[in-house]
């Protein structure tokens, strides 16, 4: 999952990490907290908290995104703005036995549609943020505009949504809660592993979410 980020004071941020006054655990029912805002990172100082909190606060720390991604901040208005979580979309991996098999694809296919494949490298809520559905809330907004977004920037509209939870850490309810498929496990090689090199992995748990009702005829070419 993955971190908070802030925008200057307007979210009661000084550009630092936040000082233990300014935690302040948040619990309740995401109606109370609502709207929940999620926003593109898009200037340098965004840019620069999100790697600091990522960094601190995910289990998998901070890594430069390898390929197309795009970084998202979310926010909750009640009772003041106030960031809780983040979210990072990059590209996906490059070949997976059970996205490939749940697809359909063979290898020439999923060469030619990879790249409207995206992965959810990153989804963290911080800590001492304890509010019930924020999190399926959170990805059901973040996938509603990630299409235009990804368009907007990559100039590919991607068709499916995949991401790996590691199931020592997390049981992936959020991503149940909104209405992702398990489709199987990685095999414990790494995303990128394309020689068949890396072993030694945890195998994660594989969840997907098409992005439209054709979704997967067209990622195997059939429209």
């Amino acid at each position: 999952m993955v971190a908070n980020v802030g925008d200057g004071n307007r979210f009661g941020c000084s550009g630092r990490m936040f000082p233990a006054a300014e935690i302040v655990p948040l619990s309740g029912r995401v109606e109370r907290f609502a709207p929940v805002c999620v926003e593109r990172v898009a200037d340098a100082g965004a840019r620069q908290r999100f790697r600091e909190l990522v960094g601190r606060y995910h289990t998998l720390g901070y890594k430069v995104p390898f390929g197309a991604h795009l970084q998202y901040l979310v926010s909750i208005t009640q009772p003041v703005p106030t960031v809780v979580g983040g979210l990072q979309f990059s590209s996906a991996a490059w070949r997976m036995q059970a996205r490939d098999r749940w697809i359909g694809w063979d290898d020439a296919t999923r060469a030619r549609h990879l790249p409207q494949v995206v992965n959810n490298s990153r989804f963290l809520l911080l800590p001492w943020v304890h509010i019930k559905n924020l999190a399926s809330a959170t990805l059901a907004r973040a996938l509603r505009r990630l299409p235009a977004d990804w368009q907007a920037q990559y100039g590919v509209t991607p068709l499916l949504v995949e991401t790996f939870v590691d199931p020592a850490r997390y049981t992936g309810a959020c991503y149940r809660a909104a209405n992702w498929v398990e489709i199987g496990e990685t095999s414990g090689r790494g995303r990128d592993d394309r020689q068949h090199r890396r072993h030694g992995s945890r195998p994660k748990r594989v969840f997907v979410y098409p992005l439209g009702r054709n979704a997967l005829a067209r990622l195997r070419g059939d429209l």
